[in-house]
């Protein structure tokens, strides 16, 4: 069996993400989201502590997007019919996102609660 360059790992993994991003349109929305949250950091001037708690809600999002994306591409591959089996599989990887995607408001509410509310304070 021939190797692959190593580079080309790296290929084929844009190529998921670029696929993801042209196929499923809540991972376009999670991606529009996290520019937001991003620009609203940065406006904001929120701690390297908290930047690391955006930055891991952002990426656990995205990864629960992405594989939700493959177990779903995989499904349709094998069962093309309706399964009970399949509809649990997709329904489990969609809850995970579910999961990833309140997780990270929760994060945003921590986050962004006092930064907010001093800037309204400071408006009014």
């Amino acid at each position: 069996m021939r190797r692959r360059p190593w580079r080309m790992t790296f290929r084929y993994a844009a190529e998921g993400v670029m696929y993801a991003l042209r196929t499923q349109i809540n991972m376009r929305i999670h991606v529009v989201v996290a520019f937001l949250v991003i620009a609203a950091g940065l406006s904001l001037r929120i701690s390297r502590l908290d930047w690391l708690f955006v930055s891991m809600a952002i990426a656990m999002v995205i990864v629960a997007e992405l594989i939700n994306t493959a177990v779903e591409a995989a499904i349709d591959l094998i069962s093309p019919d309706i399964h009970p089996l399949a509809k649990a599989a997709k329904d489990t990887a969609a809850g995970a996102v579910l999961l990833a995607a309140v997780f990270a408001v929760i994060i945003g509410i921590f986050v962004f609660y006092r930064p907010l509310l001093t800037l309204i304070s400071q408006i009014f």
